[in-house]
């Protein structure tokens, strides 16, 4: 899936558009910590991968950033649950298997 990712500071959020449809990952931010909070996609989108598609773009530019991950969005949470590779980023300490 291409699109274009957005760092919306105004709104503590990464955003994206897939087709009309604007889909988001709400964020804050402190010093070298990022907290993802929440994830929406529209329902009409819902088991399309879109949100999946979402985190792995939210993720490799929070690697780019160097910021320490703490996933309290469920959804996140899951993903990197099923992607342990992106475990990396996280909060040493924190556990997401369970």
């Amino acid at each position: 899936m291409d699109f274009n990712l957005v760092d919306n500071e105004s709104k503590k959020r990464y955003e994206a558009n897939f087709d009309v449809y604007p889909v988001y990952i709400e964020y804050i931010k402190a010093q070298d910590k990022i907290y993802l909070t929440h994830t929406e996609v529209p329902k009409s989108m819902e088991g399309k991968g879109v949100g999946s598609a979402l985190i792995l773009k939210v993720l490799e530019k929070i690697e780019k950033q160097n910021l320490i991950l703490i996933p309290l969005c469920p959804f996140v949470a899951l993903y990197l649950k099923r992607h342990p590779e992106w475990k990396k980023l996280v909060l040493k300490g924190i556990n997401i298997d369970a």
